[in-house]
């Protein structure tokens, strides 16, 4: 499936309009991909096609003392460590989840779409990478199948890489080109 630049925006938009999200992608530069999701991060690198991501934290005033707010700065191996890999079906049931708070498939009852219009605009985010690419996340809802996760269990956790809100979780995507964030934060 090949996406366009209007399709991907659209459903990036669309999605996470009610989160407070950090959706971004940034070129692959290195073969250690935790070294292109800190340039994520620190918003020091661009899209390296010129789409629209969403960055409701870059505004913040923090932003001045922190380019990386509200991610907390801290070297490669600690993100990696927090970063599990998933599968697709997985990564798609997350970036669906990740639209609104507590990172659960519920928050698909405030939309007017019907799930499977859901499912099709989160395909069409990740297609945005390619059939190869592989799936990372800091959330931790371990499925019946190791590289799963389960929505179905409310037993969950994250690996905070905030150290300001409450719940921050979030997808990391990665080709062989590019790699993706999609993040949502909120505070109870």
């Amino acid at each position: 499936m090949s996406v366009d630049q209007t399709s991907w925006e659209a459903a990036v938009r669309h999605l996470f309009e009610d989160a407070y999200p950090f959706d971004a992608t940034g070129p692959r530069r290195h073969e250690d991909w935790v070294l292109d999701v800190l340039a994520l991060m620190a918003r020091a690198v661009p899209d390296p096609r010129g789409w629209a991501g969403l960055d409701d934290p870059a505004q913040a005033p923090e932003r001045e003392w922190n380019p990386s707010y509200p991610f907390a700065v801290h070297p490669p191996e600690y993100i990696a460590r927090r970063l599990t890999e998933i599968d697709r079906a997985s990564a798609e049931n997350l970036l669906l989840a990740l639209t609104d708070d507590c990172c659960t498939l519920s928050n698909l009852r405030r939309f007017t779409e019907s799930e499977e219009e859901l499912r099709a605009m989160a395909r069409t985010v990740l297609a945005r990478y390619g059939d190869a690419a592989t799936y990372h996340t800091n959330v931790s809802r371990p499925g019946p199948v190791p590289g799963t996760l389960d929505f179905t269990t409310s037993h969950w956790g994250y690996n905070p890489l905030s150290d300001v809100y409450s719940e921050d979780c979030g997808l990391v995507v990665v080709s062989d080109t590019e790699v993706g964030m999609f993040w949502n934060f909120s505070d109870y």
